[in-house]
């Protein structure tokens, strides 16, 4: 380095102060100053100006598998600088650590002599460094950008993909939470820190949906526990584990998961509940031949939570395959006892042997079991998914079960395809073609075209 004097020493020294000064005020979380060594440390985060795709490979001889990411940030890079006395008069800065979060830039050892060509006597280069790394204008000096997607070949691409979705993630939440954020609830602009971004995009503050979510999980509507957007809620938009874990008591969330899996299970009609009160865990229910209809072995259900095995026709504890179920002991006796003679022999005996109350009052359950059955069969029409039977006095035979959202037809029970019910309407020789109303005798309403 060329000698220098007194009077540059002071202007050298004048300039690095202000350089200093304007990069702590610009980036007062990036830079920081060690005051008895004089090193200054630089954490500066690349900051893409819109978010990216970036494929990670491996970088070894054989083919390696390519990953696919969306990236708006990337892990910062790490410089610790000496500014030497005749900076930026006569000497460079000197870098005397360099180094990339999870190694993710290759050759990185290029980027460091780009950044030593940068600077020429006098210049104050130190901002121009940092806001050519921060804006990611680096990249495209490197060629590591083709066609706007960044390509990564990495030594350990199994190591590099998590710490890029977690430094991803990191990223994202903590400008979220340094933002500020207006609730559609209650409308109140609140700093991020204080709601949350459900996985739709809509925002919420936790206040808001900790009163919403506990009421509907303390009331067991579950299907409500989500988005509160009118569309989310009409689209039925219900939110992840890790959402309601952020919001509600671990309480709840215990409740919510047993009652998210007794839904799931009462949509299947082959799942029983547990009979025993303290468990109602869900039963599926048994695979293999032993369990084919007709052996009597696929009413045989065994809890996998307290190990109690039932038959899954009465409820009560396992009585074999061949015994008959107590319920159907009893409608027997009630069919003979019916078609008995009053006052003969035999319906004495059975009295003597059973009661006649108790006989009386298993045929008066009996009747009333058969007349709810024929008033279900005669005037409503059961989801062909899951049993629930739906009852209609006018309107549209497009029906959408409520507790497992098929659609089907009133008029015949069919399934319906959710994407396009009322093709099962318009389908030409069909038993349901222009019944979408019960309109006896009258052509369909005016403005329904039909297709």
């Amino acid at each position: 380095m060329p000698t220098i004097n007194q009077r540059e020493l002071e202007i050298c020294a004048g300039q690095q102060s202000e350089e200093w000064e304007v990069l702590s005020s610009i980036y007062p979380d990036c830079v920081s100053r060690n005051a008895s060594s004089g090193i200054l440390k630089f954490e500066i985060p690349v900051e893409l100006e819109y978010p990216m795709d970036v494929f990670v490979t491996g970088n070894g001889s054989a083919k390696q598998q390519e990953h696919h990411l969306s990236m708006s940030s990337l892990p910062p890079i790490l410089l610790e600088i000496v500014l030497p006395p005749g900076y930026p008069l006569r000497a460079a800065p000197e870098i005397t650590s360099f180094h990339v979060s999870g190694s993710w830039i290759p050759r990185s050892g290029r980027l460091l002599e780009t950044l030593q060509v940068m600077w020429q006597p006098g210049d104050v280069i130190l901002y121009t460094w940092v806001e050519w790394i921060r804006s990611a204008d680096f990249l495209n000096a490197m060629n590591i950008i083709q066609d706007g997607v960044l390509r990564i070949s990495h030594s350990t691409p199994q190591m590099l993909l998590p710490f890029l979705i977690a430094y991803e993630n990191k990223s994202q939440s903590s400008k979220f939470n340094l933002a500020s954020h207006s609730c559609n609830v209650c409308f109140e602009t609140l700093k991020g820190s204080r709601c949350l971004q459900l996985f739709c995009g809509h925002v919420f503050c936790r206040a808001c949906l900790r009163d919403g979510w506990g009421l509907y999980i303390t009331e067991g509507d579950i299907s409500h526990v989500g988005c509160l957007e009118p569309q989310c809620v009409k689209d039925g938009q219900e939110a992840t584990e890790d959402e309601v874990r952020r919001v509600v008591t671990e309480e709840e969330v215990r409740r919510w998961k047993w009652l998210r899996e007794k839904k799931a299970a009462e949509r299947d009609p082959s799942i029983v509940l547990c009979p025993m009160f303290l468990c109602q865990t869900p039963v599926s229910k048994p695979s293999g031949a032993d369990a084919q209809d007709g052996t009597g072995w696929e009413r045989l259900r065994t809890c996998p939570s307290c190990n109690y095995a039932f038959c899954s026709f009465c409820k009560r504890t396992w009585h074999g395959p061949l015994s008959d179920c107590p319920i159907q002991i009893a409608e027997r006796l009630v069919i003979e006892y019916k078609e008995t003679t009053v006052g003969s022999p035999v319906r004495k005996r059975m009295e003597q042997r059973h009661g006649k109350r108790n006989l009386e009052r298993l045929v008066r359950k009996y009747e009333e079991d058969r007349a709810n059955r024929e008033w279900l069969e005669k005037s409503t029409m059961a989801c062909p998914r899951c049993h629930v039977h739906v009852e209609k006095s006018m309107g549209c035979n497009h029906m959408t079960c409520s507790k497992c959202k098929q659609h089907f037809c009133y008029r015949c029970g069919s399934k319906l395809l959710a994407d396009n019910p009322y093709e099962h309407f318009s389908r030409l020789g069909g038993g349901c073609y222009r019944q979408l109303f019960d309109v006896v005798g009258e052509e369909p309403m005016e403005g329904f075209v039909w297709v």
